[in-house]
């Protein structure tokens, strides 16, 4: 185990998405990639927030 937190994040990838779909293109993944990355650090539901996204959490300190 070299860095916990890549590790992770190569797992998530890994099970989240990378197995689910199959691209034709290395622009394909590319762009799949973006958006989920987005999402997963926007619009998912973070339990270090307490359950909150990040966009809501900010939201609530403004």
């Amino acid at each position: 185990q070299q860095n916990a937190y890549v590790e992770r994040y190569n797992r998530t990838v890994r099970y989240d998405w990378l197995a689910h779909h199959l691209f034709d293109t290395v622009n394909e993944v590319q762009d799949f990639a973006t958006r989920w990355l987005w999402t997963y650090n926007h619009e998912r539901p973070n339990m270090a927030l307490g359950g909150s996204t990040p966009k809501q959490k900010l939201a609530i300190a403004a």
